[in-house]
């Protein structure tokens, strides 16, 4: 089968990201006084926002009954702020190199651009906005508009209903994060390609195993080329 649909990351896979998402979300959990490196922060970066802060405050929170869904919820809405100011007003925001001409070349060959992250909605529309891209991709979701988001398929699963892809295996995903390779095998991608220019090293995609690791967003058309030359062949 070919591919009809690759599903991009955002921050770090096709957003420039100088690790303003990791300083953000270390910022919100330090307004209610959880002290956190970046180190510890970056693991986190592609899960769902309110999920991540879960995550960070079972490990930093000796005493559980405070981790309520009111200190979550402070938590977020310091981050989500945070992020909506800083994609309003950055000089720095741009796409990642070679980014716009590989959604041209894809779309080139009749495949659809669908874009996913772990940021709520209000935050993706802003970076849309600011990039132009709302005539450049087919189809974006994020989290918080399904029940669960990554590792879960559920968003992967919202972009076929939405453009009419009806296998998985006609379909690819790329990013930079351990839990996108995770997010594309739970939806059964055909190609879960992982990439270098966000959170993860290749040293550190390599134990999820993605079927690709490649640094440069470059390579995607030329990996589904060569799927496509195969299964003509065959």
């Amino acid at each position: 089968m070919s591919i009809e649909l690759v599903v991009f990351d955002m921050a770090g896979t096709t957003v420039k990201d100088k690790n303003f998402v990791g300083i953000a979300f270390q910022q919100a959990m330090a307004s209610q006084g959880y002290e956190i490196s970046i180190e510890h922060v970056n693991p986190l970066m592609g899960y769902e926002k309110p999920l991540a802060i879960k995550m960070m405050l079972e490990i930093r929170e000796t005493d559980k009954s405070k981790i309520t869904e009111a200190l979550v919820d402070a938590i977020h809405t310091h981050f989500v702020k945070g992020m909506i100011e800083f994609y309003k007003t950055t000089t720095e925001i741009a796409p990642l190199p070679h980014v716009e001409e590989t959604f041209r070349a894809l779309r080139g060959q009749g495949i659809k651009i669908g874009l996913n992250t772990g940021f709520s909605r209000d935050i993706a529309d802003v970076i849309i906005s600011r990039l132009d891209w709302q005539d450049k991709i087919d189809y974006l979701v994020a989290s918080d508009e399904v029940p669960f988001g990554r590792p879960y398929p559920d968003m992967i699963r919202k972009i076929m209903a939405e453009l009419g892809i009806e296998s998985a295996d006609r379909i690819a995903k790329v990013g930079d994060t351990e839990v996108d390779i995770n997010e594309g095998i739970n939806a059964g991608c055909k190609y879960v390609i992982g990439i270098t220019t966000g959170a993860f090293t290749r040293e550190e995609l390599l134990p999820y195993k993605p079927t690709h690791i490649i640094d440069d967003i470059a390579e995607v058309p030329g990996i589904i080329s060569a799927s496509l030359e195969i299964a003509v062949k065959a």
